[in-house]
């Protein structure tokens, strides 16, 4: 009897619910379970439980907290500090995908999605 793999875990922040819509929608038809909230503080506030999260995408244009940084609070959660961060952006301009990394994100992808380009990040996971 073959043991089902448990799905990952995929944590979406994003100001707009239209991406989390199409994101979510995305990754669940991929077998990935969802989990969503509309902005950085709401991410904190869910990182800072034992809620089961393999991976977060990451808006980084968000009012209050942007991503460039919730990104650092993240990882400096102590039981999330491996956790894997993807930002996600639509101001894809020269030296973007650097000031992302840079705020500690794992991979950068910008809007609008390359749904490939995610899945091959995700498979990190």
């Amino acid at each position: 009897m073959e043991v089902e793999k448990t799905k990952k875990r995929i944590l979406i922040v994003d100001d707009d619910a239209r991406n989390i819509f199409a994101l979510s929608a995305t990754l669940r038809s991929r077998k990935f379970e969802c989990l969503s909230c509309l902005s950085a503080q709401e991410a904190l506030d869910i990182l800072r439980t034992d809620e089961p999260i393999d991976a977060v995408l990451i808006d980084m244009m968000m009012p209050d907290i942007d991503g460039y940084e919730a990104i650092p609070l993240i990882k400096n959660i102590s039981s999330r500090a491996n956790t894997y961060v993807v930002s996600v952006t639509a101001q894809a301009m020269v030296g973007d995908r650097e000031k992302c990394l840079e705020a500690g994100a794992d991979d950068y992808i910008s809007k609008p999605v390359d749904v490939d380009k995610l899945l091959a990040s995700l498979s990190n996971i």
